[in-house]
């Protein structure tokens, strides 16, 4: 009888391994998942009671929590690379959505106002700062350059490739992607979204990821490091940068502006200033020794 049990638990134990296995999020290596039942698998992120799509992107507002999580909580799902405070985490307000919301407050009560990207577009200020409605991202600029190489790409194939990339990879229609330009070695994606259907993918969530795998964080299951080859040569990303536009400009862009405006005013009238005054005292002491000449010549 034992070896008949035997036999059978290891037949148990071979068809739930493979079950086991498959019951991950390919989107989201920091995704923890669990089968509630034959052929359903649900999966979190630690510390959020929301389920993910994993057939789709995980929103940045969900994403940016989950990497400040603290390391106890995350356990074995913490990123590889430390965050730094000059890459802009910051442990944001989410709604049930995924969405940012429009205030962000941190724990010495200090509160901004968001875009839907989750990047700040006023002063800080208090807790009685009010945002009002999230402002939306329409316009989003990668630009990226590649190391240098003896010949350059085509542009229409260097398009074709991050187009094939941004489509398959990331789940981004075509639509979205307004231009591509190349200017060897620079490279600028544009992406424009003035509104986002809830079956497709948000561009700020597709620009955090593409980020992600240029600094080899890759938020992929497969943790895969990011490869894109234009005609079947490698195109070897070096630096890239993002650029957010809204549909309303930011609220301390004037501010700044006139701060900027008033120091170059204040530098002006100084610089000025110092000129006459010193205008004044070299005409003072030529009126003196003309002064001192006259008296000589006269006792003469």
């Amino acid at each position: 009888m034992e070896p008949l049990f035997g036999v059978v638990l290891a037949l148990i134990l071979a068809v739930a391994s493979p079950a086991n296995d498959s019951c991950t999020c390919a989107t989201n290596k920091w995704a923890v998942c669990a089968q509630d039942s034959p052929g359903n698998c649900t999966c979190r992120l630690p510390g959020s009671d929301h389920p993910l799509d994993c057939s789709t992107l995980t929103s940045k507002c969900f994403l940016m929590k989950a990497e400040m999580m603290p390391q106890k909580e995350k356990r074995l799902w913490r990123p590889p690379q430390g965050v730094l405070d000059s890459d802009g985490i910051y442990n944001p307000d989410c709604e049930d959505s995924g969405a940012f919301k429009a205030r962000q407050c941190n724990q010495s009560s200090s509160c901004w106002c968001v875009n839907s990207a989750g990047v700040r577009r006023t002063e800080k200020g208090g807790t009685s700062l009010s945002c009002g409605e999230l402002v939306r991202t329409r316009w989003i600029y990668i630009e990226l350059t590649h190391k240098r190489r003896s010949n350059t790409f085509h542009v229409p194939d260097v398009t074709k490739a991050l187009t094939q990339l941004l489509e398959s990879r990331y789940k981004l229609h075509p639509k979205y992607i307004a231009a591509i330009k190349y200017e060897p070695p620079l490279i600028q994606i544009r992406l424009q979204q003035n509104k986002k259907p809830s079956w497709d993918v948000d561009i700020a969530d597709v620009a955090y990821y593409f980020e992600k795998d240029v600094n080899n964080d890759s938020v992929f299951h497969s943790n895969s490091k990011l490869t894109v080859s234009v005609n079947g040569d490698p195109l070897a990303i070096d630096k890239l940068w993002v650029y957010y536009v809204d549909e309303k400009p930011p609220e301390f862009c004037m501010r700044q502006l006139a701060a900027g405006i008033s120091a170059v005013v204040t530098v002006v009238l100084l610089t000025a200033g110092i000129g006459v005054a010193a205008l004044l005292v070299l005409r003072w002491l030529r009126t003196r020794t003309y002064k001192k000449f006259e008296c000589k010549e006269m006792r003469e």
